[in-house]
């Protein structure tokens, strides 16, 4: 007689033969329930699920701008256009039940969702949805309001991404909004350290740049112009500082909080404007990504000054040879020009440590979104990767110790 589908010929069951593979015998004292045994049979037998394709979508935004949505899809990932680049996205495909999280990813001035599409690949194969608003006047179809201006409102347009995310009916099943990560790089990292509780003024701006001009001349003056050693140098200097004086006289301190925000990543973040004493100790876990051949935001003035002032924060990496356009990935193509200089790669900088840092960036906000809000002031430890060219917190703060000594 042919032995049933579910045993071999021997009479011995598949959860038996199981048990067998892995030198485990059930007990003769348990008391099996057959069918129930061969369910779990069937279902080891199965193969293990696909991993999830990254879908990606638009929805409107509460202030007008859309909002770029990366999420786990079911759908089939096909190249997509999008301005010079094409991505392997499943452009509108049907979301599935991720980690139940969302991230907010805010860009720098001039920016778009795309350059940030590998980060938003990371964190969605980490099972997070990830919502990239466009800030308005401050993007790469409209920098009429680039640095102080977009400054004040880019927070509350985080705000109302997430808003938007809540009310769309495919996402919001999905999600659990009491705790939401956030990133930003640039002027997106400025947008950051605000959502973690520092407090800003368009006056220490200026007493930066009158203090700093010709030291970290783009961080004032943007795109506008250069220095280039030739004797317009003192004039152009001149000239800045004197629109910055008659632009920039505001004193008030700006804040902005949102409750649901529980963790923030800041990269090579604009800071200088920030009162120091208000990053000491974050209202929610804060991170920092830091690269030393920065040109357009040093990091002495800059990331390196917040990390200074917050014992309690945590450098995941330091890009020893990146500058300031490191972290865009996919990057730009064909930039020229001042841009060019200030955001391509130096030389030696290798790209390929990049998906480790986007998952250590990951990682820190798996740690932080599932804290208990009585731990929320702590950030994670976030294990030390060897990678050539990449130091972790622990490490750089060693060496500040011992550069001190």
């Amino acid at each position: 007689m042919t032995a049933p589908a579910h045993e071999d010929p021997s009479g011995i069951s598949s959860i038996e033969l199981f048990f067998d593979l892995l030198s485990v015998r059930p007990s003769p004292r348990f008391r099996w329930n057959r069918p129930a045994v061969f369910l779990l049979a069937a279902a080891l037998a199965l193969p293990a699920a696909a991993p999830a394709a990254v879908g990606v979508t638009e929805i409107a935004g509460k202030d007008g701008g859309p909002v770029t949505v990366f999420y786990p899809s079911r759908g089939e990932e096909q190249p997509l256009k999008r301005g010079p680049f094409t991505l392997d996205l499943a452009w509108q495909g049907a979301p599935v039940r991720g980690n139940g999280r969302l991230i907010v990813v805010s860009h720098g001035s001039g920016g778009s969702p795309w350059p940030e599409s590998d980060l938003a690949r990371a964190l969605v194969e980490s099972g997070f949805v990830v919502a990239m608003p466009e800030h308005r006047g401050d993007n790469y179809k409209d920098m009429s309001a680039v640095g102080p201006e977009s400054w004040k409102r880019r927070p509350a347009e985080v705000s109302r991404a997430i808003d938007a995310v809540a009310q769309d009916p495919r996402f919001a099943p999905l999600l659990a909004l009491d705790k939401v990560g956030m990133y930003g790089m640039s002027a997106g990292g400025h947008t950051a350290l605000s959502l973690a509780g520092g407090r800003w003024s368009p006056a220490l701006f200026r007493e930066h740049c009158e203090a700093h001009i010709a030291e970290d001349f783009y961080s004032c003056v943007g795109l506008a112009t250069r220095l280039d050693g030739g004797v317009l140098d003192g004039l152009k200097k001149m000239i800045a500082l004197a629109v910055i004086r008659w632009r920039f006289d505001d004193k008030t301190w700006y804040t902005y909080a949102d409750p649901r925000i529980a963790a923030v990543v800041a990269a090579v973040p604009y800071a200088t404007d920030f009162d120091m004493d208000s990053l000491a100790a974050p209202r929610v876990p804060l991170a920092l990504v830091t690269a030393r051949q920065d040109k357009w935001l040093l990091p002495r003035f800059h990331s390196d000054r917040v990390l200074r002032a917050c014992a309690a924060c945590e450098r995941l990496a330091d890009l020893q040879n990146g500058g300031h356009g490191a972290l865009l990935s996919p990057f730009p193509p064909g930039l020229s020009g001042l841009v060019a200089d200030l955001l391509n790669d130096p030389p030696g900088f290798d790209r390929s440590v990049l998906p480790e840092i986007d998952r250590r960036i990951a990682a820190f906000f798996r740690a932080a979104l599932r804290r208990k809000s009585s731990q929320a002031t702590s950030a994670p430890s976030i294990p030390r990767h060897a990678s050539a060219g990449v130091r972790s917190g622990r490490d750089l703060r060693r060496c500040e110790k011992d550069r001190a000594a």
